[in-house]
């Protein structure tokens, strides 16, 4: 299996993130995985830009930012110029979501949608073919350390069936409660993509649950 494994900075240690950074770099991780909040869209608050700044000086992976904010579209050239690889913006966040899909890939991102746990795979029907990674949230947003929701290996499955019928590539990443005892399931579902922050950061070992992770 060849998974990507994608440590969410949500769980690390705020007060020693150069640590943490410099760990995640030395460890078989393919990407940072970034969640920012407004409290808003969710009922929480994470990075600014000033910690993000900081952050960015200490990575040498891709930069998975998944924003978990209302109105996207405003933030799309700040996100760019901060240095992220891949943009993730939520459906249910978007008013015209092509437009916004759009709107990233001409900054040179990647383009990624997320959906909320109660949002069908099918909606994203008319947009599959421009879209560069779906994030499927498998916890409710907004915190870390949520138990999984089982009900999401069937959108997986689900979504994989539609990225096959559709001849498209994108990337599935699951986001929220995932761990050695999912992930294996996850990947053989048509999961690509495993974000995970305090299974990994809260182990007596993070680099050797990365390992463990990547090597299922």
């Amino acid at each position: 299996m060849n998974q990507l494994i994608a440590p969410s900075l949500l769980s690390a240690n705020f007060g020693n993130l150069q640590k943490d950074c410099e760990m995640l770099n030395r460890s078989q991780a393919d990407w940072f995985h970034l969640d920012i909040m407004d409290g808003i869209f969710v009922p929480n608050i994470s990075f600014g830009t000033p910690v993000i700044k900081t952050i960015v000086k200490h990575t040498k992976k891709i930069l998975d930012v998944h924003l978990m904010i209302v109105d996207p579209d405003k933030y799309i050239n700040t996100f760019k110029s901060l240095g992220a690889d891949i943009l993730t913006v939520h459906y249910e966040a978007c008013t015209h979501l092509h437009r916004t899909i759009q709107a990233i890939k001409e900054t040179g991102m990647k383009a990624g949608i997320a959906l909320n746990p109660h949002t069908s795979v099918d909606l994203l029907t008319d947009t599959l073919k421009d879209i560069d990674l779906v994030c499927l949230m498998s916890v409710n947003p907004g915190f870390g350390g949520q138990s999984f929701i089982e009900n999401t290996f069937e959108k997986v499955r689900k979504l994989n069936y539609l990225r096959e019928h559709t001849k498209t590539n994108f990337l599935i990443e699951i986001d929220g409660g995932v761990n050695t005892t999912n992930a294996s399931k996850l990947v053989q579902s048509g999961a690509n993509v495993l974000v995970a922050g305090s299974f990994i950061f809260r182990s007596e070992n993070p680099t050797q649950t990365i390992a463990d992770l990547k090597n299922i």
